[in-house]
């Protein structure tokens, strides 16, 4: 990435590239720019057309929200269950329309790093952050799937754009946006409240940016975006606050509090969710930044990325973290390593991220559209999460059906497994027997034990569907309880589902 570190012939074929594309005016950087977003939004909607994946349990947990629209949910925000209410109202409840909101919120995300990058630097950084940030792995990865990510990111970009524009202006309508976005960030993901972090790490870090905190534009935009999640915080308020109970929960800070090994395999991940390159590339402008002034631009995007980071990587080193958890950082990353690499003249290695990256969407588009299909060596099955789960609630289904031609029909399904419970509700949506939800504390610990406990309220014998085996200590708490079966299902062609069954009567908790 450095001039030094380039040959002279290399160095002047880029330089000559470098020529090439500045001369291009504003106008022709924006048709590349909708030309490329186009294209790849059509191509994620027919990878989602051919998906041949079943819906992941989280993802049927969302759909099951979408069904009574609340304020908020046991584990989550509400923002996401509108979304898949609205599409679903429109497209209908198939696994396609389900998925529908994630690639066209993602091309949104890609524009507001655009707006980014064209206030930060210029057209061209813009465009092709853009286009980076729309063909980062993870994106590609999430491009396929619905998750709370999504949405945040869509807000955290149209946030931290509508900051950049507060630096620049005494206008009110940056303030007023950003509020909005910081509100509607919160609730899609309470992960937004590091935007406030962020401000405040930048404001620290710059002197002369610290007027900020003497002006109203600030306070408006928080109080705005706090006003908008409060609807959420009352209905937390009625649910003994489920939500921050279920979050410090996930945290997991009860046990040990020193996992090297986690903190690793969480910094590893990140290579994956920004790309090898790019990730090596953000690590080579902290260290700069520790060396050397950069651009206030530079530092602005150092301020809203590096911080998210570091902080997770310290939560994983406490107890654990998920690749994903740093995701709102890749947005202002996105703009800084590529505003970095046209600066250095960098363009063998951004093409080559950019060849990494287009191989990855092309795999994802590949794997998606055949999976379950092809047996992969060494038993390797990548989508076996994501398989087996309609053959599973069709097997129970075929149970049930079973029993009522025998003349012993079931009242309900019973699940002792928060996956399960979300997979054979989704699946099963269309039978007329009830599934229930197995609640063995006081303490619900996830949306369907809050909501739809089994409880002695359902009269006659239920159907007991766990793929605990014979483990599950459910039947001790019935007077009668037999095991009548289990089923062996595929899950893609090189994993299986076993699903064992038990006929549950006579009910002792109540």
């Amino acid at each position: 990435m450095v001039r030094g570190s380039l040959s002279d012939e290399a160095g002047n074929h880029l330089n000559d590239m470098q020529h090439s594309s500045a001369r291009l005016d504003d106008r022709q950087w924006l048709r590349i720019l909708g030309g490329g977003l186009i294209g790849l939004l059509v191509l994620r909607l027919v990878a989602l057309a051919l998906n041949r994946t079943d819906l992941f349990f989280d993802e049927a947990q969302y759909w099951f929200w979408s069904l009574e629209p609340a304020f908020g949910y046991y584990s989550k925000p509400p923002l996401i269950a509108w979304i898949i209410g609205l599409s679903t109202g429109v497209c209908g409840v198939s696994e396609f329309c389900v998925r529908l909101p994630s690639p066209f919120l993602h091309t949104a995300t890609a524009l507001g790093v655009f707006l980014i990058g064209r206030q930060l630097y210029d057209t061209r950084t813009g465009v092709l952050a853009a286009l980076v940030f729309a063909t980062l792995p993870a994106v590609s990865l999430s491009a396929g799937i619905i998750s709370t990510d999504v949405p945040l990111l869509v807000f955290w970009a149209i946030a931290l754009f509508a900051f950049a524009r507060m630096l620049e202006t005494r206008d009110w309508w940056p303030a007023l946006l950003m509020g909005l976005a910081f509100g509607a960030g919160l609730n899609a993901k309470y992960a937004m409240a590091w935007f406030v972090a962020c401000v405040a790490v930048y404001l620290a870090a710059t002197p002369e940016r610290r007027y900020l905190v003497r002006e109203a534009r600030l306070y408006t935009a928080l109080l705005i975006g706090t006003a908008m999640i409060l609807p959420n915080l009352w209905w937390n308020q009625q649910n003994k606050f489920a939500t921050f109970s279920h979050t410090a929960d996930n945290a997991k800070w009860g046990g040990a509090l020193l996992h090297p090994e986690k903190a690793l395999e969480f910094f590893g991940a990140q290579f994956g969710v920004f790309g090898p390159i790019l990730f090596g590339a953000l690590l080579i402008v902290c260290w700069r930044a520790m060396r050397q002034k950069l651009p206030e631009a530079d530092r602005l995007l150092l301020a809203f990325s590096v911080p998210v980071i570091a902080a997770i990587l310290v939560q994983a080193f406490l107890s654990r973290a998920h690749a994903n958890w740093a995701a709102v950082a890749y947005v202002a990353a996105t703009v800084l390593v590529t505003a970095t690499m046209i600066r250095d003249v960098a363009w063998a290695w951004f093409r080559a991220s950019a060849g990494i990256h287009a191989a990855v969407v092309v795999l994802f588009f590949a794997g998606m559209a055949t999976a379950g299909l092809i047996k992969l060596p060494f038993g390797v099955a990548p989508f076996a999460r994501t398989l087996g789960w309609e053959n599973v609630a069709d097997a129970v289904r075929a149970e049930v059906e079973a029993a009522q031609a025998r003349g012993e029909p079931y009242a309900a399904v019973l699940s002792d497994d928060r996956p399960m419970t979300a997979e054979l509700l989704y699946y099963m949506r269309g039978s007329k027997t009830p599934v229930y939800a197995w609640r063995e504390t006081a303490k619900p610990r996830d949306h369907f034990e809050m909501v739809r406990p089994y409880n002695a309220a359902v009269k006659g014998p239920v159907l007991l569907a766990t793929l605990g085996g014979d483990a599950t200590q459910v039947p001790a708490q019935f007077s009668s309880a037999e095991k009548t079966g289990e089923a062996t299902v595929a899950a893609g062609v090189n994993a299986t589902r076993r699903v064992t069954y038990f006929r549950l009567s006579g009910y002792k908790g109540e």
